[in-house]
């Protein structure tokens, strides 16, 4: 071995550096700088490779598919601060409400509008859980069914798209944020469909953990509710489904689309009488705030990366995933099991800064050496799998961030014990899902092939 032990322990100080709390741009920019300075004493390469640095931020600055990310996180914040979800969520839940479970159920469907027009978790989690907790409190919904549902609807907004995991997995995976999107579709809604079995089963199984609403707390009816879901549902749907329709048509980019999203929920925002300074200052802020840090963190980690390539560890890591007992499937096995564990400590945006770039050359390689396999639908199939996972380990107990969100704004009758077990079915349930995922690749990939015919 060269100098990839000092790689080796170059990345081990980051990962103690993050996991103790230190920010994650200053750990990559920090832990950078000093190895830097070692490898240069040490000659383990010359000065003049560092003269990379600027063109990869140049290539990555160039790269069209991030712009995507503002104009989605101002979709989703003029949704969440105009109060078209609160109206979402209200008109669907007068729907359902009547059937047994139909509050959950509500949850479900609206959580999965949301998720494909906010793109972001922490927005829809709390939206949903200041909006329709104290309601399923109220009428003595079980807790952690309650929370559960709340928690796990509101985090498939890492998943399902415009999700801003898949764009930022696009960029350092590779491929095209459409071939994501496509990909991700299916699988998002099987999850949904899971959701929603489950809140069926409870209903029948222990009807008194998910009641109907009763007749008196169904304040609009017949024509009226008609009006109400024409004006409240029909438009964001046509909305999402321009955004969707138009990148997976090919009609425009990921960047295009998400303009016109953008637009659009301004435009519906001023329909709906909500349209304000206020609105359009704090959305701004949001989008602002949000953009900066994954720009951020894409430039100290381009840094990072490029001393850790340069120590060799780059070489190394490769090396070692591609010889791992299992071949493929071991690497698949390690690298579910790795995504996981830093999920339940660190958001996706840190996740795929890390260790995407890891895994990405030895998921080649391997591809590569499968003469079944195209590497592209590889590369889309394991960056799905990458998705769900992180699903999974932003609800897990204790430390899941989706719980801490629900958490901040639940009810005081709402106990955290009661978040973070009614976590754990969902937990299963996505467990599933990515079984479905890994063994039946043609979820991912069979929309991503039919728009290659």
């Amino acid at each position: 071995m060269g100098f990839e032990w000092i790689a080796i322990v170059m990345f081990v100080l980051f990962l103690l550096l993050i996991l103790i709390g230190y920010p994650v741009a200053f750990s990559f920019a920090g832990t950078a700088i000093v190895f830097g300075l070692i490898g240069l004493a040490l000659g383990a390469f010359p000065i003049q490779r560092l003269g990379l640095l600027q063109s990869r931020w140049f290539g990555a600055m160039s790269d069209f598919t991030l712009l995507a990310i503002p104009f989605f996180v101002f979709m989703g914040a003029v949704f969440e601060k105009s109060g078209l979800a609160e109206k979402l969520l209200n008109t669907i839940g007068m729907l359902m409400g009547p059937l047994r479970g139909g509050l959950a159920l509500a949850v479900v469907f609206v959580g999965t509008l949301l998720a494909a027009a906010t793109g972001v978790v922490a927005a829809t989690v709390i939206v949903m859980g200041l909006l329709s907790l104290p309601i399923m409190v109220r009428y003595n919904y079980n807790h952690q069914l309650a929370t559960g549902i709340i928690t796990a609807s509101g985090t498939m907004a890492q998943l399902l798209p415009p999700s801003l995991v898949l764009v930022v997995l696009s960029d350092q995976v590779g491929i095209s944020v459409g071939d994501l999107f496509l990909g991700a579709l299916i699988p998002g809604l099987i999850l949904a469909g899971l959701y929603a079995l489950y809140v069926i089963y409870v209903a029948i199984v222990r009807p008194e953990d998910a009641p109907a609403l009763p007749p008196e707390a169904i304040t609009v009816r017949g024509w009226a509710l008609a009006r109400e879901s024409l004006v409240s549902v029909v438009p964001p749907l046509l909305l999402i489904f321009a955004v969707l329709g138009s990148i997976f048509t090919g009609l425009a980019t990921p960047t295009e689309s998400g303009a016109v999203g953008a637009f659009g929920a301004v435009v519906l925002a001023a329909f709906n009488r909500n349209l304000t300074w206020k609105l359009m200052k704090d959305s701004g802020r949001q989008t602002a705030n949000i953009t900066a840090l994954v720009l951020m963190i894409l430039f100290c980690s381009t840094f990072f990366g490029l001393i850790f390539d340069q120590l060799g560890g780059q070489r190394f890591v490769s090396e070692l995933l591609t010889s791992l007992p299992g071949g493929f499937w071991g690497f698949i096995i390690v690298a579910n099991i790795a995504v996981f564990l830093l999920g339940i400590n660190l958001e996706f945006l840190e996740i795929s800064f890390i260790v995407m770039p890891l895994f990405v050359p030895a998921a080649n390689e391997l591809a590569t050496q499968q003469s079944h396999v195209n590497p592209l639908f590889m590369l889309v199939w394991f960056s799905v799998m990458m998705a769900i996972n992180l699903n999974m380990a932003f609800i897990s107990p204790p430390v899941g961030f989706s719980l801490f969100y629900l958490q901040s704004v639940a009810p005081p009758e709402v106990q955290t014990a009661d978040i973070h077990k009614g976590a754990l079915p969902f937990m299963v349930l996505q467990g599933i899902a990515l079984i479905i995922v890994m063994f039946y690749p043609g979820t991912v990939t069979w929309l991503v092939e039919l728009s290659k015919l």
